[in-house]
C-alpha cells in the first residue's frame, strides 16, 4: 500500500549516486528552461510573472512526492494559462489581486476535483475527450494563444476580447509597429527554433533571456520603446490558502472542471509517452492524486493551476531525468533564482516573452493530422475542425466543454446505433461470417442469422429491432427460422432483454421460429431472470450458430 501510494518508495532504495548526478543536472536544466517560459505564460493568465515561477517551484515538488511519471515536469502550459487569463477576465473587475485569488482559488477547487476523482477511481475520464477533438481543440488554444501575442511582437497595444475582435485589432495597429521591438522579436523567434534544432533538449530560451537582458539595459536599445516586465519581488511565495471562497466567485467550478480536464489529459498523454520511451508504466489513477496535490500546492503558493507538459518533461528527459527527484532540485534551482535573481529579471522585454510562447505553441497546430484525418474519415476531420472553431469561437474554456460534449455525443451515437451484421456460411465450413464483408458467403434457404455488434441497451434497442424487422420484411415470406448471434453482445440490460422476448413473439405470430446462439454468461443470467427460458428453451453458450442451423434444416 505506501510503494502504491508513496511511488518514490518503489525506486528510492535502488538509488545511486549516478541517478544522484542525472536528476540535479536535469533539475537544474529543467530550472533554465522553466524560469522564462512561466514567466511568459504568466503574462497569458493575465497574472504578474511571479506567479508562474511558483508554479514551477512549488507545483514540481508536490508532485514529485507522489507521481508515476519519473520524467514529467509539472508547471504552468500555455493553454492552462490563456484559460485562466481570458475567464478570469470577467469575474476579476479589473482589480489584480483579485485576478490572482481567483486564479489561486481555482487550482485548490482543481485539486479537490482531482482528489474526489482519485477517490471514485476515475481515472479512465480520460478517455472521454477523443484524439480527434484534442488534435482541434490544441490547434484552436495555439491560434487564439498566438493571436494575443502578436501585439507584443509588433510591439502595440493589441486588445479586444475575442479572437476576431482582437484580429481586427492588430490589422488596425500594423501601422504603429515598432519596427525595432519587431526585429528583435524576430530574431528572438529565429534563435529558439534554430536551437531547438541544433541543441534539442537545451534550456536555450534562458541563453535568449539573459542577452536580451544585457542588451536592453546596456546598451541604446532600452530607450527603443521596449516594454519590460518590471520588478519581480525576491524571496519565496508567501504560503497561504485563497482568501476567497467559492460562495465569492461564479464560475470557478466549471473552469476549475476544464483545467483538471485539460491537465489531466495532457498529463496522462506526456507521462505515458515519457514511460513507454524508458521502459516503465505509469499509474494513471495515482496520477489524479498526484496532480490534485501539484494543485493544492500550486493554490498554497500563490500560484494558478498547473500540469505535466510535454515540452518541459522532454527538457526533462533529454537533460538526463531518471526520477522525480529532478523536480526537486529543479524547484531549489528556482527558489534559489527567486531569493537572489530577481532584480536581474526586470529589463527581460515582453517581446522575448511573445517570442517564447509563439515558439512552444507551434507544435499544437498539427497540420499532418489533420491532412491524415482528411484523407481517411472526412467525418472525423469535421469534428476536429468543429473543435478548433469552438474554441475560436467561443473562447477556451467553452471550446473545452464543447469538446467534451462531442465526445460524449459521439459516442452515444456510436453506442445508439450500432452495427447489426447479417451473417452466411464460410464456404467448406461450419463458420459463419458477414455477409456485407464476404459476399461469397453461402446463405442459408429459409434461416436468418443476426448478429448485433455491441451490448444490448435501453437506447439502442428500438433502433437494432427497426434494422432487424427491415430485414426480415425483405425476406418476402421465405423465412422460416432468424438465428440471433450473441457473441458479440457482451452486456444486456432489461430493455435488450424485452426486445428479445418482443422479437420471439412477433416472429412466431408470423410463423417463424426465433434461437438464440452463444450468449455470453451474465447475457444468460440477465435472460434467465427475464423468463425467456420459457420461450426460448435452454439457453447455453455451447449451442453454436451451426448447431442451430443443423437442428432447423
Amino acid at each position: 500500500m505506501l510503494k502504491k501510494i508513496f511511488p518514490p518508495a518503489n525506486w528510492l532504495p535502488a538509488y545511486n549516486t549516478n541517478s544522484l548526478k542525472s536528476d540535479v543536472v536535469a533539475g537544474i536544466t529543467l530550472a533554465a528552461y522553466g524560469i522564462p517560459v512561466s514567466l511568459a505564460y504568466a503574462t497569458l493568465a493575465g497574472l504578474p510573472p511571479q506567479y508562474g515561477i511558483y508554479g514551477y517551484l512549488v507545483g514540481g515538488f508536490c508532485y514529485a512526492l507522489l507521481g508515476t511519471g519519473k520524467q514529467l515536469a509539472i508547471g504552468p502550459t500555455s493553454a492552462i494559462s490563456l484559460l485562466i487569463g481570458t475567464t478570469i477576465a470577467g469575474m476579476a473587475g479589473g482589480d489584480l489581486q483579485r485576478w490572482a485569488d481567483i486564479a489561486s482559488l481555482t487550482a485548490l477547487v482543481f485539486a479537490a476535483m482531482a482528489i474526489i476523482a482519485y477517490l471514485f477511481r476515475l481515472s479512465g475520464i480520460v478517455n472521454f475527450i477523443s484524439e480527434t477533438v484534442l488534435v482541434g481543440f490544441k490547434a484552436g488554444a495555439a491560434l487564439t494563444i498566438g493571436l494575443t501575442q502578436l501585439p507584443k511582437l509588433f510591439g502595440t497595444e493589441g486588445g479586444g476580447q475575442h479572437f476576431f475582435e482582437r484580429f481586427i485589432l492588430i490589422i488596425r495597429q500594423l501601422p504603429e509597429t515598432n519596427i525595432t521591438v519587431f526585429i528583435f522579436g524576430i530574431a528572438a523567434i529565429v534563435v529558439l527554433i534554430i536551437g531547438e534544432k541544433l541543441l534539442p533538449g537545451r534550456p536555450v530560451a534562458i541563453v535568449v533571456v539573459i542577452a536580451s537582458i544585457i542588451l536592453i539595459g546596456a546598451t541604446p536599445l532600452g530607450s527603443q520603446g521596449f516594454k519590460t516586465v518590471g520588478i519581480i519581488p525576491s524571496g519565496l511565495p508567501s504560503f497561504h490558502l485563497p482568501s476567497l471562497r467559492l460562495t465569492d466567485v461564479d464560475g470557478v467550478i466549471p473552469l476549475a472542471f476544464a483545467c483538471f480536464l485539460l491537465s489531466y489529459i495532457e498529463s496522462v498523454s506526456a507521462a505515458k509517452a515519457l514511460a513507454q520511451k524508458n521502459g516503465y508504466e505509469i499509474d494513471p489513477r495515482q496520477e489524479l492524486l498526484a496532480l490534485g496535490f501539484a494543485n493544492a500546492g500550486a493554490a498554497f503558493g500563490q500560484s494558478y493551476p498547473v500540469a505535466g507538459g510535454l515540452s518541459q518533461s522532454s527538457v526533462n528527459d533529454t537533460a538526463g531525468a531518471k526520477t522525480p527527484l529532478s523536480l526537486v532540485f529543479a524547484s531549489i534551482a528556482i527558489g534559489i533564482c527567486l531569493l537572489f535573481l530577481t532584480s536581474t529579471i526586470q529589463n527581460l522585454p515582453n517581446v522575448i516573452l511573445a517570442a517564447i510562447v509563439l515558439v512552444a505553441i507551434r507544435g499544437l497546430v498539427d497540420l499532418k493530422e489533420f491532412k491524415h484525418l482528411y484523407k481517411i474519415d472526412k467525418k472525423e476531420f469535421i469534428i476536429a475542425m468543429i473543435a478548433l472553431l469552438g474554441v475560436i469561437l467561443f473562447g477556451i474554456l467553452k471550446g473545452v466543454l464543447l469538446a467534451a460534449v462531442i465526445t460524449l455525443l459521439l459516442l452515444i451515437k456510436a453506442a445508439s446505433s450500432p452495427r447489426v451484421a447479417y451473417l452466411g456460411r464460410i464456404k467448406g465450413t461450419t463458420l459463419v461470417s458477414d455477409m456485407l464483408r464476404h459476399p461469397e458467403n453461402e446463405t442459408i434457404p429459409g434461416v436468418l442469422i443476426v448478429r448485433v455488434e455491441a451490448s444490448l441497451l435501453y437506447f439502442n434497442v428500438d433502433y437494432v429491432r427497426n434494422q432487424v424487422w427491415s430485414k426480415i420484411v425483405e425476406e418476402d415470406g421465405s423465412l422460416k427460422t432468424v438465428i440471433f448471434d450473441m457473441s458479440s453482445s457482451p452486456i444486456v440490460d432489461v430493455a435488450g432483454a424485452r426486445l428479445l422476448k418482443r422479437l420471439y413473439l412477433d416472429l412466431k405470430a408470423k410463423g417463424i421460429s426465433m434461437e438464440i446462439a452463444e450468449a455470453l454468461s451474465e447475457v444468460r443470467d440477465l435472460l434467465r431472470v427475464e423468463g425467456l427460458e420459457s420461450h426460448f428453451g435452454h439457453i447455453s453458450h455451447s449451442v453454436s450458430v451451426n448447431d442451430i442451423i443443423e437442428k432447423v434444416k
